[in-house]
């Protein structure tokens, strides 16, 4: 697979109970506490979850899923649950797109605003997440098993569709 972004296109699309292996697979190589299998099966047949994966295309060889997002569209509220890229795909925006894609897509159903929780160490989400208009406006102390980090808590407190989609 090539990871030239001059060479691929992304294209996201509904997550499948087929994508469940290479999901795994992001999850484990990019967190310290990946997601049970179980928990992305359940939440493809959850009415609750929108998950998303991101493919590159490079023409004849196919198409590989790089990245994946779960959300929850709550009443308006839209929780990102888990978002990971490849790290061999990293720095091509790919996660940048599933959140503008998962927001706006959220926004068509009513979702007004969105929140997340991030490790506190995680900058390059933290910047990715300022980007798109969060703010950090709480804390979990000690949020994480594996280390006892402390999370941040982000809102994005309005979806604004045509904002996010000019960041593209």
């Amino acid at each position: 697979m090539t990871t030239n972004p001059e060479e691929c296109k992304i294209s996201i699309r509904k997550m499948e109970i087929a994508d469940i292996d290479r999901v795994c697979e992001i999850d484990q190589i990019s967190f310290s506490l990946p997601w049970p299998r179980s928990s992305f099966i359940f939440e493809v047949n959850n009415p609750a979850a929108r998950a998303w994966v991101a493919e590159f295309q490079a023409g004849e060889k196919g198409h590989q899923i790089v990245g994946m997002i779960v959300t929850w569209l709550i009443v308006d509220e839209l929780h990102i649950a888990t978002l990971a890229t490849d790290p061999a795909c990293r720095q091509h925006k790919i996660a940048f797109k599933l959140m503008i894609h998962s927001l706006c897509s959220a926004a068509r159903e009513g979702a007004l605003k969105s929140l997340l929780e991030v490790r506190r160490s995680n900058q390059a989400a933290r910047a990715l997440y300022r980007k798109l208009g969060y703010i950090e406006d709480g804390v979990r102390l000690r949020y994480y098993q594996d280390n006892h980090e402390d999370a941040l808590l982000m809102s994005l407190q309005k979806i604004d569709s045509n904002l996010l989609k000019s960041l593209v």
